[in-house]
């Protein structure tokens, strides 16, 4: 035991090594964690934080859930890989599961979130030649200005954020950008016939947990069914229960053409995405045309049916609903308290955000130091907007906790 806490890493040192052996394609918080349960984690010294952060919406049903990691452990002792090559017996049932819990025919199962973003790309493309009739690349994808669908070269040429874009040119052609929550320039986009699909988050997480207006998203479904364009939802980080339903789209009874899910879609233990639609769309893609090497392996299909099963069973939607109002009243009583330094917040479920004003001199990076040494571990997103989203397992007691913690940092600013 005694060997085992003398080489137990310290947290200058874990930070040391990242800082001079990784890329430096990220800012952490100088915090290093160790253990995680249900809302807490620990850091490598033994203290224990409120996770506000849920990994960017992947643990919704909070570390280390013991169903989760249980299907994880039995798969992994039996068969890990086989690639697409062969069939295996996990795919088929994940497959059945996924597609009847969602309302869909088929799923194609990827790893990441940005590669299920791809995959719904290209799908939208080939329907476009192949059902659509557009010619042969002339096909166009809408986006929204503010998105963050992920980084790989043709997603950030769909972006409009200039950390995303700068110096990673020449970007793919084929995606037009349309201002967020503006049903006008959209309809006017749409009168183009090579349009082949309407690319949007329900609410735009990494742009500051924007929400668009009531009935915004039903309108957008409305104009792509009139003119025949694919509705494609990137429900990554705002699906699985986040937003306190199912899907964030389910808020305007919206059944998307094309759905893409990842993050929570295995509680966190294993990298998982999904992408849904009906066999018009999915058989467009044929064998040898997309694929993984990893998608669908049997730990992935194991995880996926475990994570979805607990957001079920344990009413992480529900949860997610009730205590995202208290929440959000919460914030808003915060912010009334301190109208200097809180400008706006907003939410809705378990998915807010605090604006910080600062031209007080105080940025939302100052705010999360001060919160981390108070025990919450928030992040801010884009400069001034500090994010919270914690695992849909805390109870109200617990978040009342990390009201007060909020309160008493935000007064001492």
């Amino acid at each position: 035991m005694e060997a085992v806490m003398t080489n137990k890493i310290t947290s200058q040192k874990a930070i040391e090594l990242e800082d001079k052996y990784g890329a430096h394609n990220y800012h952490p918080l100088p915090v290093v964690l160790e253990r995680g349960e249900g809302v807490f984690v620990w850091d490598v010294e033994g203290k224990q934080y409120f996770d506000f952060l849920a990994a960017y919406s992947a643990v919704n049903q909070g570390h280390c859930h013991p169903k989760i990691l249980a299907a994880l452990i039995e798969q992994a002792q039996k068969l890990t890989l086989t690639s697409r090559a062969f069939y295996n017996d996990s795919l088929g049932e994940y497959e059945k599961f996924i597609t009847s819990y969602f309302g869909y025919d088929k799923v194609l199962p990827m790893n990441t979130g940005a590669e299920g973003v791809e995959t719904a790309l290209k799908l939208a493309r080939k329907w476009a030649y192949e059902k659509k009739g557009v010619a042969e690349n002339e096909a166009k994808i809408i986006v929204c200005e503010g998105n963050f669908h992920g980084r790989t070269i043709t997603i950030l040429s769909a972006s409009n954020d200039p950390d995303a874009r700068k110096n990673f040119g020449p970007y793919t052609p084929g995606l037009i950008s349309v201002p967020y929550n503006d049903i006008n320039a959209l309809a006017e986009l749409l009168k183009d016939k090579t349009i082949a699909g309407f690319l949007i988050e329900p609410i735009q997480g990494e742009a500051g947990v924007i929400v668009p207006d009531a009935g915004y998203l039903k309108k957008c479904f409305d104009l792509c069914k009139q003119h025949n364009v694919l509705f494609i939802a990137d429900e990554i980080q705002s699906g699985l229960g986040r937003t306190g339903k199912r899907l964030a789209c389910d808020h305007e009874g919206v059944h998307a053409d094309v759905l893409i899910l990842g993050k929570a879609l295995s509680g966190g233990t294993y990298p998982v995405s999904a992408v849904l639609a009906n066999d018009e769309v999915m058989l467009c893609i044929k064998p040898g045309q997309h694929g993984s090497t990893y998608g669908g392996n049997p730990v992935a299909c194991k995880v996926a049916i475990a994570g979805l099963t607990v957001l079920k069973e344990e009413q992480l939607s529900e949860n997610s609903e009730r205590l995202g109002k208290i929440l959000l009243n919460e914030l808003k009583a915060i912010q009334a308290e301190n109208p200097e330094l809180v400008k706006i917040v907003r939410g809705k479920g378990l998915f807010c955000a605090m604006v910080i004003n600062e031209r007080f001199g105080k940025t939302a990076w100052d705010v999360c130091v001060e919160l981390m040494k108070n025990g919450l571990l928030a992040k801010p997103t884009r400069e001034d907007t500090i994010r919270f989203a914690p695992p849909l397992v805390i109870t109200e007691k617990q978040l009342m906790e990390c009201v007060a913690i909020i309160r008493k940092v935000v007064k001492t600013f």
